[in-house]
C-alpha cells in the first residue's frame, strides 16, 4: 500500500524522469546508445551518500565517464577478502581489476553527517550500522587536533578521513601493485557545499582550491 506521502514523492521522481526524457534524453541518445553494450569510465569516484553531493554533478562529467561509489562518508575499509559482505570492497575490485581505472577519487564534502557520528557519536537511530561502519575511520578521529572546535573541527575530521580511506586502498594488493607501477593515481578532494569550493590534496599533504578558470 502507498499512502499520500509515499504517492507524492513517486509522482516527484516520474516528473523528473518525464524532464529527462523532455531536456535530456535528446542530446544524451547518441551517447546512451554508444555505453549500451558496455562502459569503460577512466575514473572510479569514492564519495558520501549524502544527497547534497553528487559527484556526476560536481565533477561535470557526462553518463558513462565516472564510476561511482557512495556510502556513509565515502570510506572503504581494509583489505579483507573473507567472503563476507563487503559491498565498497566489491566496487573497488570491479573498477580497479575488471574496468581497469586510472584513477581513485575520494570525494570528501563538508558537513558531513557520517564524520560528525564519528567525532561526536551518532544519534540513537543510527546505532545500528552508522556506528559500526564509522568505525572504520578511527583513525581519523584520532588524528583530529583536539583544540579544535566547530567548523574546523569538523573540517579537519573529513580531510582526516579521506586520508584514511587512501591508506586502506593501499592495502589492497592490486590497488598497491597499480599505484606502485604507475598505472593508478589516488587523489583526495574536498567539496564546500556552502560555496562550492572544490578542494584537492597535494602529494605533501596540503589543500589547495581548484581554479574555476
Amino acid at each position: 500500500m502507498t499512502d499520500a506521502r509515499s504517492s507524492t514523492s513517486l509522482d516527484a521522481l516520474f516528473n523528473g524522469y518525464r524532464r529527462f526524457r523532455a531536456e535530456s534524453w535528446p542530446e544524451l541518445r547518441k551517447r546512451f546508445e554508444s555505453l549500451a553494450d558496455g562502459q569503460a569510465p577512466k575514473i572510479l569516484v569514492i564519495g558520501c551518500s549524502d544527497s547534497r553531493v553528487d559527484p556526476q554533478q560536481i565533477l561535470g562529467a557526462a553518463p558513462g565517464e565516472l564510476f561511482v561509489l557512495r556510502n556513509v562518508a565515502g570510506l572503504v575499509p581494509p583489505y579483507a577478502p573473507d567472503q563476507a559482505h563487503h559491498g565498497a570492497s566489491a566496487a573497488v575490485e570491479y573498477a580497479v581489476r575488471v574496468i581497469k581505472v586510472e584513477r581513485i577519487v575520494v570525494l570528501a564534502h563538508a558537513g558531513c553527517g557520517g564524520v560528525n557520528a564519528l567525532l561526536n557519536g551518532a544519534p540513537p537511530e543510527a546505532s545500528d550500522f552508522v556506528v559500526g561502519w564509522m568505525g572504520i575511520a578511527a583513525r581519523a578521529r584520532e588524528a583530529v587536533d583536539p583544540t579544535l572546535e566547530g567548523d574546523a573541527r569538523q573540517q579537519a575530521g573529513e580531510e582526516a578521513s579521506v586520508g584514511v580511506t587512501l591508506q586502506n586502498l593501499m592495502t589492497f594488493p592490486w590497488v598497491r601493485e597499480r599505484v606502485e607501477a604507475g598505472d593508478l593515481a589516488l587523489t583526495a578532494m574536498h567539496f564546500a557545499v556552502r560555496n562550492g569550493c572544490l578542494r584537492c590534496r597535494d602529494e605533501s599533504g596540503g589543500w589547495s582550491a581548484v581554479p574555476v578558470e
